[in-house]
């Protein structure tokens, strides 16, 4: 039986099409993976079954269990049991896990009164029903993002739901939470809920999705069952050409070192000491990859580097052979090191400006003169980078939040190299991009070594560890779990010093 059917699905935004004529089928009980590059219309074709794009604004149709859906909202979609898990979370960081769950629907006593008693025994049942380990009465702040993806995904499902679409519902999970999730929608297929399932990871969508639909350029391209596909084809198809290997790093001699770290110690906010025992150098041509499970230290040790968390307990750090006591990010920046945060969305742009504001954000003052902003000057210097990092918008002034993953990773990367950085900090640089995209930034990381800078890159993608990093430092519980030189690193052998197994 067919749960949803789209046919010939065309939205247009300002003359520009988004969608052209995009038809697939999804069955009851079908995990149904859409592949396709940043900017193939999986964003826009989720709106459009969702409700956010109401009917009428887009040619062609969809049915829902057979009949025409004509969903005027949200609440329609939702009414006709599609509920959307987006990769932005929506939770309540002032409400526990059991209010979020019930955000909007609370059971009450009398008809009035919020019945919280039961609320938490209900929270608790159905996380334990999805196999989720949480307590129903944690603040939804003490979660980590994986966690609260997950709480995400439990508040969808109590919908008795019967069409979850997914959006890169794994990006921020680790991999034993990425296997509870796979574990649910198996689950979920033999009741007969369908998903529409968007992910990045390929390895993922083979191993999970019954067929795969394949978007390029907002068409259609096609549709592959489990048996027809595989990670060669399915790439092939998103971006119309052969991909030989992802990972090419060129060898070249290291030149001076720009950055040392010596038995480094920070503490956090609270007091406790997160960071201990960090030692390593950083030279010019370099690429130092830094891995670990989550909460191993990755982001905490970049950030304190630039200047933006914890208090330093012992340790020496120098930047250009110059000692860097307590710095601030402003100081960073002027001094050479510049970082491209993890969440770009909440730390690396202001989403309601436009490309050529958020480019020019960090440079600003080598842009002024007595105080005022050149703006011709401001103006001709984001050209070159939005043209060098082929971002794909239409033009300067196009609104930031408004493009898709992949591009906003390009404007956050040319706001950072726009400073003119010696040492350039990546903390998870290609997370919830696609595969296109993904290489454009590994050409970008092999151009700025071989133009001198040093590179720290933190990922929790061993292959891509592995094959862009010249060494790798693992970190277990904020020390130093193992060094690896590149023809040392295997994923065994990083997992071992990760688990410290």
């Amino acid at each position: 039986m067919t749960a949803l059917s789209a046919q010939r699905l065309t939205k247009r935004f300002a003359g520009v099409s988004a969608l052209r004529e995009v038809s697939f089928e999804l069955m009851a009980g079908e995990i149904h993976a859409l592949c396709g590059e940043n900017g193939a219309g999986k964003s826009t074709l989720i709106k459009l079954l969702s409700g956010a794009h109401p009917h009428g604004s887009y040619e062609g149709r969809f049915l829902v269990d057979g009949r025409e859906a004509r969903f005027r909202s949200i609440r329609d979609a939702n009414a006709a049991g599609i509920a959307v898990i987006y990769q932005e979370l929506s939770c309540i960081d002032e409400m526990t896990v059991a209010e979020n769950l019930f955000l909007g629907r609370e059971p009450t006593r009398l008809g009035v009164f919020v019945d919280r008693l039961a609320a938490s025994r209900q929270a608790a049942a159905a996380l334990a029903r999805f196999g989720v380990e949480l307590d129903p009465s944690t603040p939804m702040r003490a979660l980590g993002v994986g966690q609260k993806q997950l709480v995400e995904i439990v508040k969808a499902l109590m919908r008795d739901s019967r069409i979850l679409i997914l959006d890169e519902p794994t990006a921020a999970l680790a991999s034993h939470e990425v296997e509870v999730l796979l574990g649910i929608l198996a689950e979920l297929r033999t009741r007969g809920v369908s998903c529409i399932y968007i992910s990045h990871r390929l390895e993922e969508v083979l191993r999970i999705a019954d067929r795969i639909t394949v978007l390029r350029d907002g068409a259609t391209v096609c549709t592959l069952t489990r048996t027809q596909a595989d990670e060669t084809s399915v790439v092939r198809h998103m971006v119309g050409r052969d991909l030989g290997d992802l990972y090419i790093r060129a060898g070249r001699m290291p030149g001076e070192v720009l950055l040392s770290v010596e038995d480094l110690a920070v503490a956090a906010d609270d007091g406790a000491e997160r960071l201990s025992g960090i030692s390593f150098e950083l030279r010019a041509g370099e690429v130092l990859g830094i891995g670990g499970l989550m909460g191993a230290g990755r982001t905490e040790l970049l950030s304190h580097l630039y200047g933006a968390w914890g208090r330093r307990v012992r340790g020496r750090v120098a930047l250009c052979g110059r000692a860097v006591a307590a710095p601030t990010p402003r100081e960073s920046l002027r001094r050479g090191l510049a970082l491209v945060t993890e969440d770009r969305r909440r730390l690396g742009l202001v989403l309601n400006e436009s490309v050529g504001f958020n480019l020019s954000l960090s440079s600003l003052a080598a842009l002024s003169h007595a105080g005022i902003v050149n703006s011709s000057e401001e103006s001709a210097c984001n050209q070159r980078w939005f043209d060098s990092l082929q971002v794909r918008a239409t033009g300067l002034g196009a609104r930031v939040g408004r493009l898709s993953g992949g591009n906003q990773q390009k404007v956050v990367l040319g706001k950072a190299l726009m400073t003119r950085p010696r040492v350039v900090m990546l903390d998870e640089p290609t997370r919830g991009i696609d595969v296109g995209a993904r290489l454009e930034i590994y050409g970008l990381v092999n151009r700025l070594t071989a133009e001198g800078c040093a590179v720290l890159l933190v990922s929790s993608e061993l292959p891509e560890l592995i094959g862009l990093s010249d060494r790798i430092l693992m970190l277990r519980n904020g020390r130093i779990g193992g060094v690896f030189e590149r023809g040392a690193a295997t994923a065994e052998a990083l997992l071992h010093a990760a688990l410290g197994s």
